[in-house]
């Protein structure tokens, strides 16, 4: 068998069947998934061919992304993370809580720049850790912070026009309500369905809104409420492959039921020097590769793959080869405060790049065409017809060349 004019040897003939019917039906075999996740030198020319060939089925050769501005809204958190540099203790002097003012302050330097989305990030539930914080909310008249975040995504909305996409952890049916007609769309992470990653030692341990079932029962209340939703798995945690995948399978699954899962995050643990992680071992490119491409044959069709450039900056073009179809929020204003050492690729940088490898970059919003062209299924009544102004007939935005 060949790719790409390299000569490979013989491979195991169940895993070509398995990926001609991922290719041929939208879906992978989970026994061939386990083993395509450690995929070898001659088994990755296949492996990335057959994601590229599903992409192509659901995307063509455009690959997208959203012009945000990053909120931080709070950096308190009651879950305190082995990987996270994000999240402060009240005593901390790097600790933050936006005011109006300042939400409002960023997010008009967003609108200046030409963004569209308001990324609305923030630590899980501060107010059931911290008393100072749970009297910071009161001062201002809020009991919860999911309270507070729902005034600033209706603030930004109607000030500055910007499209609120809101990540504040775990939420009930009730908080997700309660956000939906403020929002365009929503996200949690799921990260990894490894129940192990909660135990002494773990990435995950004292964290106990990273509990996998209570993360899954989010995004399916998210599905039930009919609410366009971003999440994905964060490697090289201490995860297994297998994790990996259960990970990605699981989500599937979710998809299959509701079908409001927009886009799904490839996402790579990186070092830092001020975490308990900051000796871990990093994924490399080809971990990235993989996981992307198998990531891309278990989702089929159904959604966005996407994975962050500015965590891979030597290599993040590869990602092309290996199915993905979307570069999620890059801003021209702020940074990543998840990341903060890891700057975002010039938006002119990743358009050059993009076409390198054979791609058109498009702008989309935080709210994906194919749901902006199912009515009101989606959108609250008010977010639609905010949207209408922004896109095209075809759900993106117009090509504009003087905001590059």
């Amino acid at each position: 068998m060949t790719f790409a004019g390299i000569r490979t040897r013989a491979l195991d003939p169940a895993i070509e069947r398995a990926l001609a019917d991922a290719v041929d039906t939208g879906s992978l075999d989970p026994a061939a998934a386990n083993r395509l996740i450690e995929a070898d030198i001659d088994t990755l020319p296949l492996l990335l061919e057959a994601a590229c060939a599903v992409r192509d089925r659901r995307s063509g050769r455009t690959v997208t992304y959203s012009r945000k501005v990053f909120l931080p809204l709070t950096n308190l958190c009651r879950d305190q993370c082995a990987y996270c540099t994000f999240v402060r203790r009240p005593s901390d002097p790097q600790a933050w809580t936006m005011t109006p003012e300042e939400v409002l302050a960023v997010a008009e330097a967003g609108q200046r720049a030409g963004c569209r989305e308001a990324l609305f990030s923030l630590g899980d539930k501060p107010e059931l850790r911290y008393a100072s914080y749970r009297q910071w909310l009161a001062r201002h008249g809020y009991a919860r912070t999911i309270e507070y975040l729902r005034d600033m995504c209706e603030l930004v909305l109607e000030r500055t026009g910007l499209l609120p996409h809101a990540n504040p952890g775990v939420m009930t049916e009730e908080d997700i309500a309660l956000l939906r007609p403020v929002t365009a769309s929503m996200g949690l992470m799921l990260e990894s369905t490894s129940e192990r990653l909660l135990e002494r030692g773990g990435a995950h341990r004292g964290c106990p809104d990273k509990v996998p079932a209570v993360r899954l029962a989010t995004i399916e209340a998210a599905g039930r409420l009919r609410v366009p939703f971003t999440t994905g798995i964060l490697i090289g945690i201490g995860e297994t492959a297998a994790e990996r995948v259960d990970a990605l399978y699981a989500i599937r699954s979710l998809q299959d039921r509701y079908g409001h899962i927009q886009e799904v995050i490839v996402q790579n643990f990186r070092r830092k020097p001020d975490i308990r992680m900051r000796d871990w071992p990093e994924p490399t490119l080809l971990d990235m590769l993989r996981t992307i491409a198998v990531a891309r044959l278990i989702l089929g069709t159904t959604t966005a793959v996407q994975a962050p450039p500015n965590l891979m900056p030597d290599g993040y073009d590869a990602y092309l080869l290996a199915g993905l179809d979307d570069w999620g929020g890059v801003s021209p204003v702020t940074r990543d405060y998840i990341n903060p050492e890891r700057a975002w690729p010039h938006l002119g940088e990743l358009k050059r790049r993009t076409e390198r490898m054979g791609f058109t970059l498009r702008e989309r919003l935080a709210v994906y065409p194919s749901f902006l062209l199912r009515g009101d299924e989606f959108l609250d009544p008010r977010i639609r017809e905010r949207v209408r102004g922004f896109v095209d007939p075809g759900g993106l935005v117009p090509i504009d060349e003087e905001l590059w």
